[in-house]
């Protein structure tokens, strides 16, 4: 008779909460139970266990085994409770004495003893440095793991190297942090789009403020050229943003290749996506594509294609930067700070105004097409613009180079003086401080005065018109917004003028 207590993380969410592992082993009939609400999976670990130990030489003896997965009232989910489970039977059974108070363990059991990696690992290590105590890991979490640079952890591929390190035989190599890749040059460039003057001062524009842009065009125009190369106008992620995407990646089971170099995330679901997709969900809440896509960008390609109920389930999170999804046994709440690109056709079969006569859509089918998209999440966007198709002698003129680097310094420039002046971007500044740093002239109050009375702005159009003016402004190097600046973001807002 015997009792063991380990230290792991459970998942909820972004929380990885602490979860104490009792193993109890004691005489009676041969059983082997699991309590603390357990999944199915988790259920399943004693079979796993059972058949690790056995294939590592310490079968499970005759005796009636009780796990208890602590705090009782919170589900377990996922394999990661197989190794502290493992260890707690082998410590019970063999009266070894192992520092198991200094350390938290996860992992997920393969039937040979190997360590598997789990989700969200990041999260765990992240709480148990916090806890003061070191982390024990599959090897196939480690990259993740290295990025703590403050955390003691110590991969291990196999059971048997655990038992070992805690027993002083052979000790686990403590992870070394690793610093982010060197940032390589992107494959994609703007300068890679021909033509488009406009377009690509458009995403200047929306690079420089974080602002959501919509592009509007025929087929073949460029919109997702434009769109993909949005992210080499942005800065590289920091640290501290590296660990918050990192670690949403990480309870995703996304690959975090990208993040390692410092890339901003870029999301490019398909319009047949579901709200649960988008935006998150499911019996077990997991991260849709909003918080897959933070601190980078989102790009919905035919828009109108998408859901009616999946677009508008975004609107919350465009505004509020987090999503917050309940259940009746809980509620998570996941981060989505994301710019979000769409692309639309101008029309259903996608030729009006093309210039090739092809177009047989009649008013009503348009209208019908573009009320899809309510007015409400058409008014998000802060930058509309039309992406026409280019003429033949624009298409075939030469190449230029480093276009992308050239807007990203000016984009960089811009967002700086706005850190500056407000802490945020120009896209998340609040009423109060939008007013005080929108500094109109004369003459661009009445330049926005009548452009509002004339297309009957809604109040969010007229505010968003006056963020991009901000950054306009800022891209420019001045504090006073002129009727320039004001009529350059009237501009782009196309839809404003075409519905």
């Amino acid at each position: 008779m015997g009792l063991a207590h380990l230290f792991s993380r459970g998942q909820m969410g972004m929380e990885a909460y602490q979860t104490h592992v009792e193993v109890h082993v004691a005489g009676g009939l041969p059983a082997f139970t699991i309590a603390g609400l357990p999944a199915a999976a988790v259920r399943e670990s004693r079979d796993r266990v059972r058949a690790a130990l056995q294939t590592c030489g310490h079968p499970v003896p005759p005796s009636r085994v009780t796990v208890h997965l602590g705090p009782a009232d919170i589900p377990k989910e996922g394999g990661r409770f197989d190794l502290p489970i493992a260890l707690g039977v082998l410590q019970v059974e063999s009266g070894w004495k192992w520092p198991v108070e200094e350390y938290e363990f996860i992992g997920e059991l393969a039937l040979s003893g190997a360590l598997r990696p789990v989700l969200g690992a990041l999260p765990a290590v992240l709480a148990a440095r916090d806890a003061g105590r070191a982390m024990i890991l599959p090897a196939g979490n480690a990259a993740e793991a290295a990025l703590v640079d403050d955390a003691r952890v110590y991969p291990a591929e196999h059971l048997m190297e655990v038992v070992k390190h805690l027993k002083g035989e052979e000790p686990l190599n403590r992870l070394k942090p690793s610093a982010p890749d060197s940032a390589q040059p992107f494959a994609a460039d703007l300068s890679d789009v021909r033509g488009h003057s406009e377009g690509k001062r458009a995403l200047l524009v929306a690079a420089a403020g974080a602002h959501h842009l919509l592009m509007l065009g025929p087929p073949g125009s460029g919109k997702s050229m434009l769109a993909q190369r949005l992210i080499t106008l942005l800065p590289r992620l920091s640290a501290d943003d590296m660990l918050g995407v990192a670690s949403i990646a990480s309870v995703a089971g996304a690959s975090i290749k990208p993040i390692l170099r410092a890339e901003r995330p870029f999301r490019n679901p398909h319009h047949t996506a579901s709200a649960a997709a988008l935006v998150g969900g499911g019996s077990r809440p997991k991260p849709g594509e909003v918080s897959l896509a933070h601190r980078g960008v989102l790009f919905l390609d035919e828009l109108p294609e998408f859901s009616r109920s999946a677009l508008e389930a975004m609107r919350e999170p465009l505004e509020n930067g987090t999503i917050t999804i309940s259940r009746s046994n809980r509620r998570v709440r996941y981060p989505c700070e994301f710019q979000l690109v769409a692309a639309m056709n101008p029309c259903p079969c996608g030729h009006r105004g093309d210039g090739t006569g092809r177009c047989r859509c009649t008013d009503s089918r348009i209208e019908h097409y573009r009320a899809r998209l309510s007015g409400p999440l058409l008014d998000r966007f802060d930058i509309q613009m039309e992406i026409p198709r280019i003429a033949f002698d624009e298409l075939v003129r030469p190449l230029g180079e480093g276009e992308s680097t050239n807007f990203a310094r000016e984009a960089s420039a811009a967002r700086q003086r706005q850190l500056e002046r407000n802490g945020v971007l120009n896209a998340r500044l609040t009423n109060r401080q939008l007013w005080r740093t929108a500094a109109l002239t004369p003459q661009a109050r009445k330049v926005l005065m009548k452009a509002a009375n004339h297309w009957q702005l809604s109040n969010r159009a007229v505010t968003r018109i006056l963020k991009v003016a901000r950054t306009v402004a800022d891209l420019a190097g001045t504090e006073a917004l002129t009727p320039e600046h004001v009529a350059e973001a009237i501009h782009l807002r196309c839809l404003d003028r075409l519905l």
